[in-house]
């Protein structure tokens, strides 16, 4: 063996236990070292045994390193697996790795978000190698198996303590909850997984190791149906640690349900068990802290108490298991001496809370029973023994009640159907080695021989079936077998057969037995002797040597608990605890087999003698534990098993920190490193030959690649390239391979192409040199060439320069003369003008001093006259302003009251236009009335002036008489006329100056109005203006934002209502399920009711009543309150005013009522006394027999007449109502009426004979009948004659004594008849008399509350008009256009509330109305078809030709009694393809047809009819074709085309404005079918629903394969080795393999499909929409889930794959659908793989290009990330972190998986049809002869 340089190796380490190394010097057979150098650059001689020659490990390629199956690494060996285990953990997060048949899970120590429901279902129904290792993988494997093999699963759950043991095992749980939910509604699944925090509780302790260690083994059976869905479970558990009961090392704790207990004790239904903190209680306190960091005691109970709610068991009973629980925990905590405190408080609390005798607990904890043969002897116990009973007595009572409680959760989870198949999950123990292990320690790791045995055997097995399957020859396997050390165990006279030996001996001790067990096994080579112990002895396990202590050894195993304690509590006053400690009959139930579950107690029997041999047939706690694994492996050998090796990675419980020692330590032990071991003897790489041709093409031969045999090419490479024929062997569909030659393969191949990269290289950089030679030659001519161009423009440039020289110096020498001479002139000038300028400062300084003296004085004298005018004017001023203040207050007065005023008009009434116009036309009435006293006191002038004239004339009369003197008297009389005139005068004056003055007023406010609001026009102009400017671009980002919000809540909203739909099918669908089954299982069709309420909502439909009265309007306006809101609604004075008036309104009527009823009060008392007064006479007895008689015929006529109408309804509605029954029943009604005319003429003749005949002898008999008549007759006292009423009394008086009288007039009987005519005939005028006096009293009571209305409305006036003229006359104007606003309001409400009422009548005597046309058009179609009937076989030839005239209307009419034939040619028998070259949506243009014809008949149960049966029709062909896309997209594009025939033809204007003359002719007449547009609207979103689900349902098997595995460009992909679990899509040419082409052809045929039976376009574009997102979740999620796809090559494969969809899209002309978007975060996640990965900049571009990806499945992207050959880089831990952190303010949800079941809302947008119904031709394929065209 020789080893070349660069050759890297795996050396031992004490630290790292392995460490990699590199040869820095070829190694040659016979050396004794090689040269080493460490990855630290470290040298190392590493020294060989020369003897064994045993070269250290060969390292593996780094391509193969991070594989999820360790047996696809090449070099199988410890090293190389805890290697890839280390980088798959530390490197990539994964905590799942595969190992042949083995799930190796890494507890993380935290949370990972890969076990929600989106990772349920990605991983179910997948193979087991398509997805990254998981245990939901194996979950779903066992799941798979059972179903397909029908063969019993087992899922073996195994590692140290704090390894995940019990997670793992609740994770597989869940997953089989989830994916076999039942399907019945126990929720059975619900209950198996509540049964874990019930065990956790009272199985799970703290230990140093696990602070939730599980303290006893469990195997859980999962019951299965035959459609595999959960039907029920069982538990068995194992070797429960009873000892942790009483005992505790440090930092530990006894089991969780104690110390929950402990957290409750504050609650109310605990307070009995007199409980306090753990720290209180000897069995919860010896290993110190007694609480878990980060674990809540109480609120784990609250957990543990609803999962015994969920699983049904009584608080009651679980109540008495705490009792018990804590009554084990409350014993004793030591003895005195001998015996116990009589005061012991925790022995009183045992004994209470177990219901047992004080006296006899206390007496048998202290003392034993010795039974002889003779006699019996009770014996005080020492101290040791009495510690040792109690312990043995709570450790008892705690495995009794962990049993109890395991049976009573399988009776919980136990179902009566029958269990087809289960799937078993064993959560045991793994191997355990400890510093002192005792008697479990030995239990434990003999449970793990014998699952290590099964696993070795199993794994063989398999290997065996693999080379057999594939036709290797089979050559035997070396591996370790364990039988040795298992027969050391179990096998007679072996370890466990002498400890029962010694458990029988009476004086056994655990040392005597260790010495057995050296002189028996001493030569053994798995057993063997401590040197410096003779108590201890150790056992060579497969795992690793473990010494065990054999102190406690025999205590154990007998499990001694006295009998006479027992029987203390079987004695207990609770049948509890008293059934819990009765002996069975059968010690050892199969199902709850173990140490915890049926332990067995050893006893000195008190029976009699004769029985006391039974005692040698209890079994020890070995051999139950020794029974129950047998049971196990027998279970377990009868299924399939799946394993699953939990590690734990640290001791610290740190996340993601790696220990190797540890790591390896447990590797060993679980049998990880034997089932490598094992695949390594053999050959452990295996390719399949479609695989190996794609991975190593490159090492075929050109001429080799001509043969199309794959296999031949394979067979004849291997011959060539590995000259060792035992180092391959080809099977018939795999190559095998030994360890090793893979990595000699990768070798060759990276060999191949590093020598096609230095030739690829070398042909490169040769033509880079021959182009640089070109170039560089190019640029040297063209340097050559602008060099001399350069020398000879320096030479032309120098002569130039020289030349141009000598004219400078010329021109510079002048220059300097010149200077010179400008110099010294310049110097003469200042000198002259300096002193010229001093003459001139002189004098003028001079002049300004005089000048400045004169503006002094002039300033000062200026000063002190403005001083003293200042003051004069400040004083003015100061005056002036307290003037104007005053008055300004005055005004700012005024202009308050009247901004408040204002400001209450505004509130009031909104629109200051409204409010200008009404005070114009106040102004215009002001000044009428101006007008008018202007005549009156114009009238009054002229009338005072002829009055004075008169007296004028009566003067001069006067003064011209004689004698009389009355000038005086005039004269003053004409003084006071006078004065009064001048009086008048100026009160007119005063009235019309106020009149004028306040009409400018008015004018100038409402000119102020006017200018203040068109001021405040321009305001607000302005600012629209200035903010429209400035804020545009704002406003338009604002509105492109409100819009997008809007959109996205209109979405959610569809979205929502949309899901309620698909819940409300999918109830339905399961309804009709379950109809159908019960149909199948009675076998007798039922008969269906109506709903009870159809009947009677159809008859109130048909006659609804009218109804004017004001309650609909106040319930309107209080709905209106609720709707608008209290404070809006008091805002809102047009609502208030209606509920003020009807409260108001309310108010009198109760009023009313309340007077009403105080009158009928008295009426009542005064008719009782005066009944009560009256004798009963004959005429009361008679009144009551006729009534009674009277009543009798009327319930006869009336019960007949009934029957009479019934039959005739009967006959009406099986003859559509015919026209004879109708004038039958009107010639009937004549008749009565003309025979009650007759009767009643005939009465009154007999009436008057009677009268005439009678007054002769009741002449003088006239009070007495007078008062008799009045109390008699109590209801006609006013209206009626009294003669009339006295004949009719006395008459009836003299019936019985005296019918001889009259007998004249009774001859033929006539006189019988007319008596009951005319007691009628005064019953109808007796009722007529009643009611005009009611309506008399009514008017009166009405006008009397009118009258009372008016006088408060006068009295309201008379103090609003007091108050006005208190007020001054601006608040007088003020407030009377308030009262006339306010009156104008009401006005306005009456009138209001009038038209409503008047609408509201309107409108019911409209429907009404329709309801009686449509009874008369039924009558008379009825008529015109009986009439068509009579004549059709006599006018057969007329009526044709009539038919052929007419034109087609779009109408097609049918009988009722064809409408099942018609559903069921049109909807339920119809296929697609007769109607393929017939107008598209045919069916629903004829059913729109149908219904227009029976809209224009009226006939609202026909349209009802007709719709409902189609809905129903449609929905049962849907059921039965529901995998069929062709016939769901038909309905679906038919049913939205009826959907839209409703709404064109709905006769609303907004669906009519493409409509033609022709189509609007079209339109329903009678009917208002919106609700039955939305019933289509819904079943239109289940049928798009369905067709997405079928389209999924066809398009997802071929995504995966298509879009990730299938190579679009050949020769891009490497296939990489995948191990023991292989790719079932990995197959050459398998039946699951499909290509992109697949996906587009299948998408071609929806398209097509689709178009062809017319489905609306945008409908089509939605439909692509979903489907191109679903393309994207599945593809994006299976590259989430799969380390193998995430490579450069498959990102190179996903793009060129979407260019190819996007291309479909855009030929299709589908682009605009969205469908691109969709598939955004899938094309990130391509541009992501093939990114580089390394510097700060490519993470920042990350970072800014994945966008639609979330952080998470970013970082997830980067650790799958895997180099498909050594030419690539693996993504760095660093790189990682940059991208997290510079990811973390990003708020991206915590799912990683897209939810691939989520769906768009759908639109149907309305889409009117072009065609016009009397256009459509109905073939004769549809068999509809019997609709006729009208």
């Amino acid at each position: 063996v020789s080893l070349g340089e660069c050759t890297r190796v795996w050396i031992p380490d004490p630290d790292e236990v392995w460490r990699s190394a590199e040869l820095t010097k070829d190694y040659k057979e016979g050396d004794k070292s090689l040269q080493l150098r460490l990855e630290d650059e470290t040298i190392l001689e590493y020294p060989i045994d020369v003897q064994r020659n045993q070269l250290p490990f060969l390292r593996n390629p780094d391509i193969l390193v991070g594989e999820n199956d360790l047996t696809a690494l090449s070099y199988l060996h410890e090293p190389a697996v805890l290697h890839n285990l280390k980088v798959r953990f530390l490197e990539s997060n994964h905590i799942y790795t595969y190992c042949g048949i083995v799930l190796v899970a890494i507890n993380p120590y935290e949370q990972l978000p890969i076990y929600g429901q989106d990772v349920i279902y990605a991983y179910s129904g997948q193979n087991m190698g398509d997805m990254d290792p998981h245990i939901f993988a194996v979950a779903e494997e066992a799941y798979k198996q059972m179903a397909r093999d029908e063969k019993n699963q087992s899922i073996i759950v195994s590692g140290e303590s704090g390894a995940g043991k019990t997670v793992s095992a609740k994770y597989a749980m869940r997953y089989f909850a989830t994916v076999g939910g039942s399907a019945s509604e126990t929720n059975i699944e619900e209950k198996v997984l509540a049964s874990s925090p019930i065990m956790e509780a009272i199985g799970n302790a703290k230990t140093t190791r696990n602070d939730n260690s599980s303290r006893f083994g469990k195997y859980i059976q999962i019951g299965f149906d035959k459609r595999y869905h959960i039907i029920g479970a069982n538990m068995r558990t194992y070797l429960l640690e009873k000892s942790r009961v009483v005992f505790q090392a440090d930092d530990e704790r006894n089991y969780h349900i104690f110390y929950q207990l402990c957290a409750a004790a504050g609650l109310p239904e605990f307070k009995e068990l007199a409980l306090t903190s753990a720290e209180d209680f000897f069995y919860t306190s010896q290993g110190g802290d007694t609480s878990i960091e980060g674990v809540d005691d109480a609120e784990d109970f609250e957990k543990t108490r609803q999962a015994f709610t969920l699983l049904g068991k009584e608080l009651l009973s679980w109540g008495k298991c705490k009792v018990m629980s804590h009554g084990a925990c409350q014993q004793p905590a030591g003895a005195n001496g001998r015996c116990l405190l009589p005061q012991d408080e925790h022995l009183s609390n045992f004994c209470r809370l177990l219901g047992v005798e004080h006296s006899q607990m206390e007496h048998w904890l202290c003392h034993r029973k010795l039974v002889t043969t003779s006699e019996t002897y009770v014996k005080t116990m020492s101290l040791q023994q009495v510690i040792n009973a109690r312990n043995a007595l709570a450790k008892h009572i705690y495995a009794q009640l962990f049993s109890w409680i395991v049976e009573h959760i399988n009776k919980a989870l136990h179902t009566s159907l029958k269990q087809h198949s289960f799937i078993g999950v064993l959560d045991i123990y793994g191997f355990e080695t400890f510093e002192v292990n005792s008697f479990e320690q030995f239990c434990i790791n003999y449970a793990n021989e014998k699952l290590q045995q099964q696993f070795n055997s199993h794994v063989f097995k398999l290997e065996q079936e693999e080379y057999m399957k594939e036709q290797i020859p089979w050559t035997l396997i070396d591996f370790y077998d364990n039988q040795p050390c298992i027969d050391l165990i179990e096998a007679k006279l072996g370890i466990l057969d002498l400890l029962d030996e010694e458990c029988k001996v009476p004086k056994g001790t655990d040392q005597n037995w260790a010495q057995k067990l050296y002189d028996r096994h001493s030569s053994s080579q798995h057993f063997q002797k401590p040197r410096m112990s003779n108590t201890a002895f150790i056992i060579i396990h497969f795992a690793d040597k473990v010494e065990y202590l054999s102190d406690g050894f025999l205590e154990k195993n007998r499990d001694t608990v006295y009998e006479e304690q027992i029987n203390i509590l079987k004695a207990s006053k609770f049948p509890l605890v008293a059934d819990l400690f009765h002996d069975d009959k059968d010690p050892v139930p199969a199902t709850t087999s173990g140490k915890g579950s049926s332990s067995k107690i050893s006893v000195r029997s008190a029976r009699p003698p004769m029985k006391a041999s039974n005692k040698e047939h209890k079994k020890t706690v070995g051999h139950q534990f020794r029974t129950s694994l047998h049971l196990l492996m027998e279970t377990l050998n009868a299924t399939t098993p799946h394993y699953v090796r939990c590690i734990k990675p640290n001791d610290e419980k740190l996340p993601f920190h790696f220990d190797p020692k540890r790591a390896v330590q447990q590797l060993r032990a679980c049998g990880v490193l034997e089932t490598i071991r094992i695949s390594a003897a053999g050959y452990p790489s295996r390719w399949a030959y479609h695989d190996f041709f794609n991975r190593y093409r490159v090492l075929v031969k050109k001429r080799e690649l001509a043969n199309t045999d794959k296999k031949a090419i394979c067979r004849s490479v291997l011959e060539n390239l590995i000259k060792d024929p035992d180092k391959f062997q080809f099977g018939r569909t795999k190559i095998f391979f030994r360890a090793g030659q893979v990595a000699y393969l990768e070798k060759l191949r990276a060999d191949k192409f590093r020598t096609a990269t230095i030739m690829i290289q070398k042909t490169v950089r040769g033509w880079l040199q021959k182009v640089k030679y070109r170039r560089l030659k190019g640029a040297t001519l063209t340097l050559q060439r602008y060099c001399r161009g350069h020398l000879a423009r320096r030479l032309a440039e120098h002569l130039r320069r020289t030349r141009a020289a000598v004219v400078l110096q010329k021109h510079y020498r002048m220059q300097r003369a010149r200077q010179a001479y400008q110099r010294v002139r310049r110097a003469a000038v200042v000198i002259q003008a300096f002193t010229r300028a001093m003459f001139v400062r002189r004098t003028y300084r001079q002049v300004l001093m005089e000048h400045k003296a004169t503006t002094i004085q002039k300033h000062v004298r200026g000063w002190m006259a403005r001083r003293h005018f200042q003051r004069l004017r400040d004083a003015a001023i100061v005056i002036q302003c307290a003037f104007r203040m005053l008055k300004a207050r005055r005004e700012l007065k005024a202009l308050r009251i009247e901004a408040r005023s204002a400001e209450h008009l505004k509130r009031l009434n909104v629109g200051m236009e409204n409010k200008v116009v009404q005070l114009q036309r106040k102004i215009d009435e002001q000044n009428k009335e101006f007008k008018t006293l202007s005549e009156q006191l114009s009238v009054t002038t002229s009338t005072y002036t002829m009055e004075v004239e008169r007296l004028k004339k009566e003067l001069a009369h006067y003064q011209q008489s004689p004698g009389e003197d009355p000038s005086l008297s005039l004269q003053e009389e004409v003084e006071s006329l006078r004065t009064e005139l001048q009086r008048a005068h100026s009160e007119r004056k005063i009235l019309e100056d106020a009149h004028s003055r306040e009409k400018d007023e008015l004018r100038k406010r409402v000119a102020d109005l006017e200018q203040e609001n068109a001021l405040l026009k321009d305001e607000k102009e302005q600012l629209n203006n200035q903010i429209l400017c400035q804020s545009k671009d704002e406003f338009a980002q604002n509105s492109v934002k409100e819009n997008l919000l809007m959109k996205k809540e209109l979405e959610e909203e569809r979205s929502r209502y949309q899901n309620l739909v698909k819940e409300y099918s999918q109830l339905e669908q399961r309804y009709d399920n379950l109809r159908d089954e019960m149909t199948i299982i009675k076998q007798t069709p039922g008969h269906r009711r109506n709903p009870s309420n159809q009947s009677s909502l159809e008859s109130d439909s048909n006659y609804p009543s009218i109804s004017t009265s004001d309650i609909g309007d106040t319930e309107d306006a209080l709905q209106q309150v609720e709707e608008i809101g209290l404070e809006k609604a008091a805002m809102d004075m047009t609502v208030f005013l209606k509920l003020q008036k009807r409260v108001r309104e309310l108010e009198q009527e109760r009023k009313k009522l309340q007077v009403q009823l105080e009158k009928r009060e008295q009426q009542d008392s005064k008719k009782v006394q005066v009944r009560e007064g009256a004798a009963v006479g004959p005429w009361a007895v008679f009144q009551r027999q006729e009534l009674e008689s009277e009543n009798k015929k009327l319930k006869n006529d009336l019960n007949e007449l009934r029957k009479a109408v019934a039959d005739q309804a009967m006959q009406n509605n099986s003859s559509h109502g015919s026209p004879d029954s109708y004038s039958l029943l009107l010639n009937q009604l004549k008749l009565a009426h003309e025979e009650l005319e007759v009767r009643k003429e005939e009465v009154l003749i007999l009436r008057t004979q009677i009268v005439s005949a009678d007054q002769r002898r009741l002449a003088g008999r006239n009070a007495e009948p007078n008062i008799n008549a009045r109390s008699s007759w109590p209801n006609s006292e006013k209206h009626v004659d009294q003669e009339d009423a006295i004949e009719a009394y006395h008459g009836v008086c003299q019936t019985n004594s005296k019918t001889e009288d009259w007998g004249y007039l009774n001859e033929d009987g006539e006189l019988g008849l007319a008596y009951q005519g005319l007691k009628q005939v005064a019953r109808l005028l007796e009722a007529q008399l009643q009611a005009q006096s009611l309506e008399h009293e009514e008017e009166v009571e009405r006008l009397k509350s009118q009258l009372e209305a008016l006088k408060e409305e006068m009295d309201k006036q008379q103090q609003t008009f007091c108050q006005t003229l208190l007020l001054s006359p601006e608040a007088q104007v003020e407030f009377g256009i308030q009262q006339e606003i306010s009156r104008l309001t009401n006005e306005n409400l009456d009138l209001k509330e009038l038209v409503e009422k008047l609408e509201k009548n309107e409108r019911k005597l409209k429907k009404q109305l329709k309801i009686y046309m449509k009874k008369a058009q039924d009558l008379e179609a009825a008529q015109a078809l009986a009439q068509s009937e009579r004549k059709r076989h006599e006018l057969n030839r007329q009526v044709t030709v009539q038919r052929k005239e007419k034109d087609f209307q779009g109408m097609l009419e049918y009988h009722k009694e064809d409408e099942a034939l018609l559903i069921r040619n049109l909807v339920t028998d119809l296929k697609p393809q007769m109607l393929s070259g017939a107008v598209p949506c045919l069916p629903a243009y004829i059913l729109y047809m149908c219904i227009r014809h029976a809209d224009y008949t009226n006939d609202d149960l026909k349209v009802h009819s007709l719709l409902t049966s189609t809905i129903n029709g449609i929905k049962k062909v849907l059921k039965k074709h529901n995998d069929d896309f062709e016939m769901t997209s038909f309905w679906l594009s038919n049913t939205c085309r009826l959907l839209h025939c409703l709404k064109q033809y709905s006769g609303d204007e907004g669906f009519m404005t493409q409509n033609t003359a022709k189509q609007n002719e079209h339109c329903l007449k009678n009917f208002d079918l919106t609700e039955y547009r939305q019933v289509l609207s819904d079943l239109s979103i289940q049928i798009y629903q369905q067709l997405i689900k079928i389209a999924e349902g066809m398009l997802q098997p071929m995504i995966v394969s298509a879009m990730l595995e299938n190579e679009s460009i050949q020769g891009l992909s490497g296939v990489k080795p995948t191990g023991y679990r292989k790719r079932s899509s990995s197959m050459a040419d398998g039946d699951n393999s499909y290509c992109l082409e697949a996906i587009i052809r299948q998408m071609n045929a929806f398209h097509t499909v689709m178009c062809d039976q017319g489905l609306d376009p945008e409908i089509i574009l939605q439909v692509f929409k979903q489907l191109f997102y679903m393309i994207n979740a599945v593809t994006l999620n299976n590259l989430l889930l799969r380390k193998d796809v995430c490579s450069w090559s498959t990102g190179m494969q996903l793009r060129y794959n979407i260019s190819q969809l996007e291309e479909w899209l855009r030929g299709r002309n589908l682009h605009q659908s969205g469908a691109v978007q969709t598939m955004e975060p899938l094309i990130q996640a391509a541009q992501l793989l093939q990114l580089k990965k390394k510097t700060q900049e490519d993470a920042e571009a990350i970072c800014s290009l994945c966008t639609s990806l979330s952080t998470q499945q970013i970082v997830k992207i980067l650790n799958l990330y895997t180099p498909l050959n050594e030419f690539e880089e693996r993504v760095t831990v660093a790189f990682i972190r940059t991208i997290q952190a510079q990811l973390q303010e990003r708020n991206d949800p915590q799912q990683l998986l897209l939810d691939a079941k989520h769906m768009f809302p759908v639109v149907f947008p309305f889409n009117p049809s072009s065609l016009t119904m009397d256009s459509i031709h109905i073939p004769a394929c549809l068999n509809l002869e019997f609709l006729n065209e009208v």
